[in-house]
């Protein structure tokens, strides 16, 4: 199996950049690309790419000079890497089929239903996501949900000498904001839901729309599209295009997937039988491959603990998803025990909200750290605590040790319990400040007490 290069021939980390290498830099939220460009000389950048109004120094541009690379200048330089990179690898994505699968919820265990179930029918499938990329079975190193546009045509390429003929995407409201998915067109396209999300980028829900709804203009003519009809912008985006296809939980009616509980399921289930249909399955074919469509890391992931008692592990970090996964655990036992936290640096509207949803669910509601970046744990804590009634505050447990949380909530188990572990899913990391400290929640519940 052939892997992706090390040196890609456009990039904005240095990471990958070496001898002939494009260094576009890009300013971030938190850093600015201008700081690497003396990195990237050295490592063998042999053309710079920044915007208008980028400040280069007197001594820079000398730097620049003395290492016999060139200094271009644009309007924007997100969409430079974009144009450059799929340039550069000669537009790979052109020769593959792209379906994205874009909402707030759902779009990780939709767009792996969708590469299983066009898998099991002998189709050669890639996916790209926030539980990690493959092409066919062989994983890829991941960072986002939706890559850098340097990474995704290098990968798009190595799709090409592969012989894939699908790539299945996630396609997050960042991915439009910050010009990853230019120059993509999609072959087919599901939207799932849209709620509250990433107050950090979308202070309203309308700009968040706004944001998502910029996906269908990277549609190709006759493209499939499916839009679920129960949802209230998904409504609004049906009353504009009439055309679309729409869904909703009860196509999934004849299909089982057992491995997939709740009705928030029942929607990923039916979006990706209705957009594997459009694309040739049969209804036959389906019915055979979805009872074995494996589950997916990090989503309702359950471990048996020894005294009998069950503990998931899932993404669930918006009120909406607390919602869904309550509503579908809540009759599984008379002993719930959730343990959340939420990501500093991130929308704190949201917290409040999850905490009162927690508190009104849960029997026992341990409040810990996720990610807390360069917040103070105890500050996103408060937050999520003002969102507890009174009435509820007694069912809550404080601990920012998140697995000194997981042991609790073991301690308080019984055979009947089910624990929630929400926020985190696949991650196997805390990001405390910006350093990734390994953390697994899967070692700390296979611990023996």
């Amino acid at each position: 199996m052939a892997k992706l290069p090390q040196v890609f021939p456009v990039a904005c980390h240095t990471q990958q950049v070496g001898k002939g290498t494009t260094f576009v830099v890009i300013k971030g939220q938190h850093d600015d690309g201008v700081g690497y460009i003396d990195q990237a000389l050295k490592l063998g950048a042999t053309k710079i790419v920044v915007e208008y109004d980028a400040l280069i120094s007197d001594q820079l541009k000398t730097e620049i000079h003395n290492a016999g690379a060139s200094l271009e200048r644009v309007q924007n330089t997100r969409s430079a890497l974009a144009t450059l990179s799929a340039h550069a690898a000669g537009y790979p994505a052109n020769q593959l089929k792209l379906i994205g699968v874009t909402g707030t919820k759902g779009k990780t265990t939709t767009t792996h239903m969708i590469y299983n179930l066009l898998r099991g029918a002998g189709h050669k499938v890639a996916v790209i996501g926030s539980v990690g990329n493959k092409i066919d079975a062989h994983s890829f190193p991941f960072v986002l949900t939706t890559p850098q546009p340097d990474y995704l045509h290098q990968f798009f390429a190595l799709c090409v000498k592969e012989h894939i003929e699908y790539v299945v995407i996630e396609v997050a409201a960042q991915a439009v904001t910050f010009n990853r998915i230019e120059t993509l067109e999609f072959d087919g396209l599901i939207f799932t839901n849209l709620d509250r999300e990433h107050g950090e980028l979308y202070p309203t829900i309308e700009e968040y729309f706004d944001t998502k709804y910029k996906v269908f203009g990277h549609l190709k003519d006759h493209a499939s599209i499916f839009v679920n009809a129960d949802d209230v912008y998904g409504k609004l985006i049906l009353e504009k295009h009439p055309e679309f296809h729409s869904y909703t939980a009860l196509d999934a009616q004849g299909f089982q997937a057992p491995q997939f509980p709740g009705l928030f399921n029942r929607y990923n289930l039916a979006s990706a039988v209705k957009l594997c249909q459009s694309l040739g399955l049969s209804k036959a074919v389906l019915k055979k491959l979805t009872p074995i469509l494996p589950q997916v890391p990090g989503r309702l992931e359950e471990y048996v603990l020894a005294n009998g008692a069950r503990a998931y592990i899932d993404y669930a970090h918006t009120p909406a998803s607390f919602k869904s996964i309550f509503e579908t655990v809540r009759p599984w036992t008379d002993h719930l025990i959730v343990i959340f936290g939420a990501g500093g640096g991130k929308d704190h509207s949201k917290r409040p909200l999850m905490g009162q949803l927690a508190a009104t669910y849960a029997d026992v509601v341990i409040v810990t750290t996720d990610n807390p970046r360069k917040e103070e744990p105890k500050a996103i804590v408060e937050n999520i605590l003002a969102g507890i009634s009174q009435e509820l505050i007694h069912k809550v447990v404080c601990e920012p040790d998140r697995e000194l949380a997981i042991y609790k909530a073991r301690t308080m188990a019984t055979p009947s319990t089910v624990i929630l572990l929400l926020g985190k899913g696949p991650d196997e990391y805390q990001i405390v400040g910006e350093t990734k400290i390994p953390f697994s929640e899967r070692a700390f519940l296979q611990k023996s007490l």
